[in-house]
């Protein structure tokens, strides 16, 4: 999962970048870049990190130009090395080309092959680099041609946006699993993965990208088109999006997060209450679903552990190590709120299990007398090939134990999760949902090597 934006026609348009990714850092916290084009020279500022770290005014005042892109970067394809830090960017026929990219390719294998036989030469080990050597091998002709020939021959999730000289560039693979909306900020366009990115400058939402859409975006000008793609298919909206990765106040796939989570929180009171003193969050993440499930039930709600705010998220640390040391330190609960209470603890999800042992832990330490845990979406039992980074069954705690099984090693005196049927009762045009992590259903064609690191030796699993 990425965040990722684009600027065209605005004097500042790399502050104006910054300034989204800021509001985009919780979808990735590996590393940071902007790209910028001044009509004769491209620039670039990339760097391992949070945003806020990587720029400061001397950068962002290098980064000349009315057209900018940038990204923040969590790892699903290549490891955190710098080399893989986006934007991506080349010179082309005395053009610069860059891309950022959100999502993951399931043909990664087979273009590289290809590629690599017919003598490209590759600087990374991430599958966004290909959208640059396809742009380049693909026959140039008009901009619209050229896009749709090189983009058409992506398989998977990919949200984009490109600087191709001076016209920006947003794309939507047509399944349309990642967001990407467009809005506008006086006389310049913006794209951003979500709507908050646009809240954040004050700029006006104008509508999703639609899946399977191109933009093009050229001093205060907007032209679309679309990849081929069947207008009847059933699409393909990652409704792990709504659940956990997207901020609350982010409206995305026609509705607005909060309220989603909110509906999953009410419909998991529904299916499984239990008698308690109140109702608790894991914060930030299982805030809103604690608040729907309190809401139905007409319990408390208590705010049983504070969270450290300059800790990031700790499901997206890249290594277990440093998701436990995030653990630790991140949520600390009060003990006098806690002590002698029967409490019932609202998550958004389990992945690997290990972050819930722990807090759930640290409750017992503070004197909870029983622990009732409620997970506001079903059991991940099956790995994500379109952008998350679970990606394979054996790191997927409800892949190899039942709910009880979980319970037990998670320590909790009951846990229950929402029904794959209760969660899409909530989300509207249900049938346009990625649900595979649950049930193991895939719209698109997994790949063969499902390695994360499979453009760097990684076997095959």
């Amino acid at each position: 999962m990425c965040g990722i934006v684009g600027v065209s026609n605005h004097k500042e348009a790399a502050k104006i970048a910054f300034l989204g990714l800021y509001a985009l850092q919780h979808r990735g916290e590996e590393a940071s870049g902007i790209a910028s084009y001044d009509g004769k020279n491209f620039h670039l500022s990339k760097s391992q990190g949070l945003v806020a770290d990587n720029f400061n005014e001397h950068t962002l005042k290098g980064l000349k130009g009315k057209i900018a892109i940038g990204h923040t970067r969590y790892s699903t394809t290549g490891s955190s090395n710098p080399k893989n830090i986006q934007p991506f960017l080349v010179t082309h026929k005395k053009k610069p080309i860059a891309v950022s990219h959100n999502g993951n390719l399931t043909n990664t294998e087979e273009l590289y092959r290809r590629l690599e036989e017919e003598g490209s030469i590759f600087q990374t080990t991430m599958d966004s680099e290909l959208v640059i050597h396809l742009l380049a091998k693909t026959k140039n002709g008009d901009l619209k041609g050229w896009l749709i020939n090189s983009l058409s021959q992506l398989q998977g999730a990919f949200s984009l946006v490109l600087l191709i000289g001076d016209t920006l560039v947003g794309v939507r693979d047509p399944q349309g699993f990642r967001p990407l909306c467009l809005g506008k900020l006086g006389d310049a366009y913006i794209l951003a993965s979500e709507s908050c990115a646009l809240d954040s400058i004050k700029a006006q939402f104008i509508r999703e990208i639609a899946p399977g859409e191109i933009i093009l975006l050229k001093g205060g000008l907007a032209e679309s088109f679309f990849l081929p793609h069947d207008p009847n298919k059933n699409k393909s909206y990652c409704i792990f999006e709504n659940i956990y990765f997207a901020r609350p106040d982010s409206n995305i796939f026609n509705d607005n997060v909060y309220q989603v989570r909110k509906r999953l929180g009410a419909e998991l009171a529904r299916e499984h209450p239990v008698q308690a003193d109140f109702v608790m969050p894991i914060p930030d993440s299982g805030n809103y679903a604690a608040l729907g499930y309190a809401q139905e039930l007409n319990l408390p709600l208590e705010m049983g552990i504070v969270r450290h705010h300059y800790i990031g998220r700790t499901f997206i640390q890249p290594t277990q190590f440093l998701r436990e040391f995030s653990v630790r330190i991140k949520l600390n609960p009060i003990g006098r709120v806690l002590e002698g209470k029967k409490i019932i603890v609202v998550e958004d999800s389990i992945v690997r299990g290990t972050t819930s042992r722990s807090r759930i832990e640290e409750l017992r330490k503070a004197g909870a007398k029983e622990i009732h845990m409620r997970i506001s979406c079903p059991p991940i039992r099956f790995p994500c090939f379109y952008g998350i980074d679970f990606p394979s069954r054996k790191e997927l705690i409800a892949s190899n134990k039942t709910v009880k099984e979980i319970a037990d090693f998670i320590k909790v005196d009951s846990l229950e999760y929402l029904s794959l049927e209760g969660m899409l009762k909530v989300v509207k045009d249900s049938k346009d949902f990625c649900h595979a992590c649950f049930n193991g259903e895939y719209p698109v064609s997994i790949p063969k090597n499902k390695s994360k690191y499979l453009l760097e030796g990684g076997q095959k699993k």
